[in-house]
């Protein structure tokens, strides 16, 4: 197998894997488990894989070595606040919606690379980041007009804002990503959220049943896994040739909402979807883009 052809079943494969986090998650908060519950168990056994990766790679605990702890205090801090708002967003939205709205991080990525890092933004992006919005729009409008869902508009705002979060820790990812080991990188990451879904605990955690108990230790074990499919699928290939492939993940998530949840998106989900994932895909194939959410 060539290095391309491994590295996008890599890719595929973390899609198939965040996939089985994200279920895993919406299981354990349809079963009244608090987020920040959720948050401690999804980050705490995600260091599982990722410490045993670091062994058979030879890099812990020397590739845990940092010259920037406060860019790494920086990244898990908008990671961590990005994360809690991308598992409280799934308790009130389908898993498609609640996954095209994660398409809008790379558009605003293009923004603040533009800001912070100083990197062009030509007209290209600009499109790609005006679909956004509208795509953005459409998705929220229908909602506006007649009775309102209040869940469904205040999840709505949540994906956004956890779009926004998600962008920043993507920055603070990107100017690591120049000096830091990456597994140093994921590793702090699970570990200040695991810490911090821990300091939720006196705010009332529930006693999971076995099957809530799986869930919660799934969506670690899962994300960790894709977490390092990611990681690898990059060092094979370049990420302009593996972009194509990050746009399964809204097959899977409609698939997934559907066979588990019995969901199907709205309407206004289909006519937002080609809005914002041109736009996406306009400032990832311009930019050569490396998505990466803090899941």
């Amino acid at each position: 197998m060539s290095n391309d052809s491994f590295a996008i079943a890599l890719r595929v494969g973390s899609g198939l894997l965040f996939a089985g986090m994200v279920a895993c998650v919406k299981l354990a908060a349809t079963s009244e488990s608090p987020t920040g519950q959720i948050v401690f168990f999804r980050s705490a056994f995600a260091l599982i894989p990722l410490v045993l990766f670091l062994v058979i790679t030879r890099e812990f605990p020397s590739g845990l070595y940092t010259k920037k702890p406060i860019g790494h205090l920086l990244r898990c801090l908008t990671g961590c606040v990005a994360m809690f708002g991308s598992f409280a967003t799934l308790s009130y939205l389908p898993i498609a919606e609640a996954t095209i709205l994660t398409y809008l991080s790379p558009v605003l990525v293009a923004i603040l690379a533009a800001v912070f890092l100083k990197e062009d933004v030509n007209s290209t992006r600009w499109m790609g980041i005006a679909l956004g919005v509208i795509g953005t729009l459409v998705l929220i409008v229908p909602q506006l007009t007649g009775e309102v869902d209040q869940n469904y508009a205040f999840g709505i705002g949540l994906g956004v804002f956890t779009a926004i979060v998600t962008a920043f820790a993507i920055i603070q990812i990107r100017n690591l990503a120049r000096t830091e080991n990456a597994g140093a990188i994921a590793f702090y990451f699970a570990l200040v959220c695991a810490i911090a879904g821990l300091m939720t605990a006196p705010f009332g955690w529930t006693q999971p049943s076995m099957p809530s108990l799986l869930a919660l230790i799934g969506a670690g074990l899962f994300g960790g896994f894709a977490h390092i499919a990611m990681t690898l699928s990059f060092k094979y290939a370049e990420a302009s040739k593996l972009a194509p492939f990050d746009y399964l993940s809204l097959i899977w998530a409609i698939g997934t909402g559907f066979a588990i949840f019995g969901d199907l998106p709205t309407i206004s989900f289909y006519f937002a979807l080609p809005f914002i994932l041109l736009g996406a895909m306009l400032v990832a194939f311009k930019d050569g883009f490396r998505r990466h959410l803090p899941r």
